[in-house]
């Protein structure tokens, strides 16, 4: 049983999402971010970089137990156990590996920049929302154009480049995109949320999960707690 430990966020559901796909036992523990359990050193121990998603699985590759951060690293650890959604051959898995590194190093660092300008921000930056409103606009136009010619981001076969991107892009509205603009992506998204793995995976915590916008909420995230030495 793979101890998850995660949130209702897009790095959060990456995983729930890949879990469900892959049919492997696991069991969820939520973390509050907004309340600051991820400063806990019982999370720090499994995740010292402080953010969710964080797994445990007790039957790691040499049968010891695999504590994981990094929500794109878990992807490669879960695919490579089940050998599925990372690609067959060699040139299959880099083509993989391409796209969720374009996922980890831009869809998921511009468009969490575009949310937290465009809703979090205490003051509105015109020049930071416009920035990163056209930055969003533009990885939407990359993933649409590579899907012209491929049923999925990395080719023939549904990967985890696939579950990596889709959860960043369910909050499109927030984004400043509109996402009838993008015909092949939006006919891409709608295979992916219609899966029953997908559907399960991204309503993991949504009982629990609340909207980050109080003011303590706020804080702990972006304010001083987040920047303390631990």
């Amino acid at each position: 049983m793979i101890d998850v430990y995660s949130s209702a966020t897009p790095n959060g559901h990456k995983v729930h999402i890949l879990l469900e796909e892959c049919g492997l036992p696991y069991r969820l523990h939520y973390v509050n971010i907004g309340a600051g359990d991820q400063f806990k050193p019982d999370f720090l121990a499994i995740s010292p970089n402080n953010k969710i998603p964080a797994i445990v699985d007790p039957d790691g590759p040499d049968g010891k137990p695999m504590a994981l951060f990094e929500s794109g690293a878990i992807l490669v650890y879960l695919a490579s156990k089940v050998g599925r959604f990372l690609g067959a051959s060699d040139r299959d898995k880099f083509n993989t590996l391409q796209w969720l590194m374009f996922q980890m190093g831009g869809v998921g660092p511009m468009l969490g920049q575009a949310h937290h300008f465009r809703i979090y921000a205490p003051e509105k930056i015109d020049y930071a929302i416009n920035r990163y409103t056209n930055e969003a606009k533009r990885l939407y136009g990359v993933i649409d154009k590579q899907l012209v010619d491929h049923p999925w981001l990395a080719g023939e076969e549904y990967t985890i480049a696939d579950i990596a991107t889709f959860p960043w892009l369910r909050s499109w509205k927030n984004q400043g995109v509109e996402i009838d603009e993008f015909p092949h992506l939006k006919e891409w998204f709608d295979r992916i949320a219609a899966r029953p793995a997908v559907v399960k995976g991204v309503a993991a915590f949504a009982d629990v999960h609340k909207p980050l916008t109080d003011d303590k909420s706020r804080e702990v995230l972006f304010g001083k707690t987040q920047y303390e030495k631990r």
